[in-house]
């Protein structure tokens, strides 16, 4: 091989492996868009299940009158507060979205000066 050859053939492999970069780049974020929405849904998964079973504990328990002592405040207030405990942001702030496992005080503050 002769030295025009050489360098001809470094430099398709410098091509190359500029591409396998440029797909390992296209890979990492689309593993991380994954991870990502995976760690949503999962986090969606648990407050489903936790609402599935606090619905069939209170349909398997007594009925022990609190809808009736909070009939002052109304019934938004009691859909807010069903929303977030399902897991999901009633503030303003980023109201509809899912809540991660922590409280959300916008939300709490809005809770309080409603009631």
């Amino acid at each position: 091989m002769n030295k025009k050859e050489v360098f001809e053939q470094v430099s398709y492999m410098e091509e190359q492996i500029g591409q396998l970069y440029q797909q390992l780049g296209d890979l990492k974020t689309h593993i991380s868009e994954l991870l990502e929405e995976n760690h949503r849904l999962s986090m969606e998964n648990h407050h489903l299940r936790n609402r599935l079973d606090n619905e069939t504990t209170a349909d398997t328990g007594s009925d022990n009158g609190l809808e009736h002592d909070d009939v002052g405040i109304g019934e938004g207030y009691d859909n807010l507060a069903r929303l977030y405990e399902e897991g999901f942001h009633i503030c303003n702030v980023h109201f509809g979205s899912p809540r991660q496992d922590e409280d959300c005080l916008f939300c709490l503050l809005f809770l309080n000066k409603t009631k």
